[in-house]
């Protein structure tokens, strides 16, 4: 045990046996109490200092070191032992009231998801975004912080990584997060509301993104193609996609499904969870849990199983009897990931685009909105909140070239009318 420890583990003894001897002779009082405190909280303060406290062997002076953030370390001396940890208490206690960007973030970030107010997922989300747009200056102090300086960098975050519309909204939840709990703490006294409120932004700024829609769904022809080979190749991951295409659940929800999910003689599918997928911080390893409420609340919904696709569900039940979930292989649940590469292994042996599970959800959107389903139903049914969200952004026009040539050449108004 080194001198620095063997003092700690002393002042911390003089501690307790004050309080124990003020307690047993009833003469604790709310000064003494606020005494012992300073008295921790100086020692908590000393504990945090990296540097040894040496007496010089020449002018009996004491010394230390303070970190610096240009020279690194910076010599400071004192006549005495006290007042040299004066030094070093008075350092720390701005050092507190003076955290860095990355100390404010990771104390917002993961109080956030102590609170559960955040997915694991979304936590490590955000690590990875600060890290992108703040790697550079995670080590600035709070205080030098100011509107300036957060206009600027705002402004300029947006041409340096041509970011997207939604990629800009996503950091700004994530700056204003941060400086609300730097405002609260009073480590700054400026209002992060205000500062975007004076954003000199304008829409051609971001980088449009333009999908067409045979990116984003899959065509009649495509679907027909692709519901053909699941028939004549069934097993569990291929059921699976089936029921995506006949549902519209989010492949997060199909993989967390338990057998009384089914009710009402199956015609009923309840989707109350999701699987949720992170990786741990500083790791590569992916893992794959199971949230108790969907993405989002108009997620918690019933489905409804078209009546002849109700045998895909039997055949599952039938595949998997005593499970505790509807996909599982070996004993164990299987995870979205297994049904992307499934449904990408598809794709290439038909030849056609690859596109991913969210695209089949789309082109369930779509084939309601086609057939002139009743917009509360596809709310419903989509986990939307109201109808806008399903026609701007799932609805896409799924049929062929032939087919919409077809259409618009038998509208009598684009015909020629021959003379009689």
């Amino acid at each position: 045990m080194n001198s620095h420890t063997v003092e700690h583990h002393c002042d911390n003894k003089k501690i307790y046996d004050m309080l124990k001897y003020l307690s047993e002779n009833d003469k604790l009082d709310i000064q003494q109490i606020q005494n012992v405190y300073a008295m921790t909280k100086k020692q908590e303060l000393l504990n945090r200092h990296i540097y040894s406290i040496w007496q010089g062997k020449n002018d009996s002076k004491f010394y230390t070191y303070l970190p610096d953030d240009k020279k690194k370390r910076i010599l400071v001396k004192r006549n005495t032992e006290e007042e040299i940890q004066n030094v070093v208490i008075n350092y720390w206690k701005e050092q507190e009231l003076n955290p860095t960007l990355q100390e404010v973030f990771d104390e917002w970030n993961d109080r956030r998801l102590e609170l559960k107010k955040i997915s694991a997922s979304t936590h490590v989300r955000y690590i990875a975004l600060f890290q992108k747009h703040f790697g550079d200056i995670k080590d600035k102090k709070i205080r030098n912080t100011d509107t300036e300086f957060l206009l600027n960098f705002m402004e300029a975050q947006i041409p340096k990584f041509s970011m997207t519309a939604k990629a800009f909204s996503n950091l700004k939840t994530l700056v204003k997060g941060m400086f609300k709990k730097a405002k609260r703490s009073k480590f700054i006294d400026f209002d992060i509301e205000q500062v975007f409120l004076e954003l000199d932004i304008q829409e051609r700024e971001f980088r449009k993104v333009v999908k067409e829609d045979s990116q984003e769904v899959f065509s009649e022809e495509e679907t027909d193609k692709i519901m053909s080979y699941l028939f004549q190749n069934l097993d569990i991951y291929n059921l699976g996609i089936i029921l995506l295409f006949v549902t519209g659940m989010r492949i997060g929800e199909l993989v967390v499904l338990q057998p009384n999910d089914f009710i009402n003689d199956n015609h009923i599918v309840k989707v109350r969870k999701t699987e949720t997928r992170y990786k741990e911080k500083d790791s590569h390893t992916c893992i794959y849990a199971i949230k108790e409420f969907p993405k989002t609340e108009a997620g918690v919904r019933d489905i409804i199983i078209p009546d002849d696709y109700l045998w895909v569900v039997k055949r599952l039940k039938m595949a998997n009897p005593f499970g505790e979930f509807i996909f599982m292989n070996r004993g164990k649940r299987i995870t979205t990931n297994s049904f992307r590469r499934r449904l990408k292994d598809i794709c290439r042996k038909l030849d056609m685009p690859h596109k991913t599970p969210h695209k089949i959800r789309k082109t369930y959107g779509s084939i309601l909105i086609d057939n002139n389903v009743d917009t509360r139903l596809i709310t419903d049914l989509m986990g939307h909140t109201d109808i806008v969200c399903t026609e701007r952004h799932y609805h896409r026009n799924r049929k062929s070239i032939d087919r919409k040539a077809e259409i618009l050449s038998n509208i009598p108004d684009f015909q020629i009318k021959t003379a009689r």
